[in-house]
């Protein structure tokens, strides 16, 4: 048997095909441009939507907007590879904003950075190691991969990325488990001395598809450091050809010196009806409460709702319209300028109309 190094040059030429050849049809490039319109009736004086260090989408008010620009190239593993996906936007901006900052890392280091990650695939086991999307959630960073355009509090507060090393292994068809150790909860460059770990298990029929994903870890710097403990289910059944529903759960707590521990939960309603031809609609139904105010940086509890019309007249081009409602227990929520130019007032609800549209190959 040939060592496993040398098998795709063996395979490349049994088949006719020149090692540059073989390499060649390996390799893919992709990119994209999300952009958009969003009004807010509330008017809010900063311009910004959401909540502080929350908007991966329709941060800006009142405003044609970039949301996320991607270009990158990856190398199907055989049994090497590697994906490398940088963007620009208002998505890469709020994503990176947490991130500590100390010399060689910070949000300016990273933020144009989305991917860079190596892989080594060999039968059932996969390894990936570099910075690569989280495991937690339903929703993805960009915009055509969701059913609506904005994001859920359950997106916006839990990883969309995570600097590790992964290990996934394949049971069968339907099963796969994977083991996570990262530098922590969104975070590329550590700012303190413990390592985290997250879980997944997993199965995927062809109409349910369901998921249970945790992470642990020291969370916290500069003498607040604390475990955190976290696990999310997802769940998606696709009833008919034209109808999907989706469910999410949330739930976490960290430890916190000197005081209780804090507590978050959520879960959240989603269904997507294709409608007719290039034509859907979406809904998403949401609550989350931050009893210790440590994930959204108020106590509060957190109601949404989003309905969406979608369409994609061609390949590769979608098309969203969406009116979202947002309520919170406290007043977190941008006001618009005041006459005298004291500060503007915050208030406990918020509507958003935004207008998207995603290019992407």
């Amino acid at each position: 048997m040939a060592p496993p190094c040398f098998a795709p040059l063996l395979s490349s030429l049994l088949l006719g095909q020149s090692p540059a050849e073989s390499l060649a049809s390996r390799l893919k490039v992709e990119g994209g441009a999300d952009v958009y319109y969003g009004y807010n009736p509330n008017r809010p004086a900063s311009g910004a939507n959401f909540l502080p260090g929350t908007g991966t989408t329709a941060l800006r008010d009142n405003a044609f907007t970039l949301n996320l620009a991607s270009l990158g190239v990856s190398l199907e593993p055989a049994p090497v590879g590697f994906r490398v996906l940088v963007g620009l936007g208002t998505a890469v901006d709020v994503v990176h904003a947490a991130e500590p900052e100390a010399p060689g890392i910070g949000p300016e280091v990273w933020r144009l950075l989305q991917q860079a990650s190596v892989s080594y695939v060999h039968g059932p086991l996969a390894l990936e190691a570099g910075i690569y999307p989280s495991h937690i959630g339903l929703e993805v960073l960009p915009s055509q991969g969701n059913w609506t355009y904005t994001r859920s509090w359950m997106g916006e507060l839990s990883p969309y990325y995570q600097a590790g090393l992964k290990g996934t292994w394949t049971f069968s068809k339907e099963w796969s488990a994977q083991l996570h150790v990262l530098n922590g909860w969104q975070t590329i460059g550590e700012n303190n001395r413990g390592k985290a770990l997250g879980t997944q298990v997993a199965y995927a029929g062809e109409r349910l598809s369901v998921s249970f994903n945790t992470f642990i870890g020291e969370e916290g710097s500069g003498g607040d450091e604390g475990p955190r403990l976290f696990g999310d289910l997802v769940a998606i059944w696709r009833v008919t050809e034209a109808l999907s529903l989706a469910a999410t759960a949330d739930v976490g707590t960290q430890r916190r010196p000197g005081q209780s521990a804090a507590v978050w939960y959520a879960a959240a309603l989603n269904g997507r009806f294709q409608v007719a031809g290039p034509v859907a609609v979406a809904a998403r139904a949401e609550f989350f409460d931050d009893r210790g105010g440590l994930i959204s940086g108020t106590v509060q509890q957190l109601v949404e709702g989003t309905l969406t019309l979608e369409v994609r007249p061609v390949e590769h081009l979608v098309l969203k319209l969406e009116a979202r409602h947002d309520r919170s227990s406290a007043e977190v929520f941008g006001g618009p300028a005041t006459p005298d130019g004291s500060t503007p007032l915050p208030r406990s609800t918020q509507t958003l109309v935004v207008a998207g549209a995603t290019a992407y190959f």
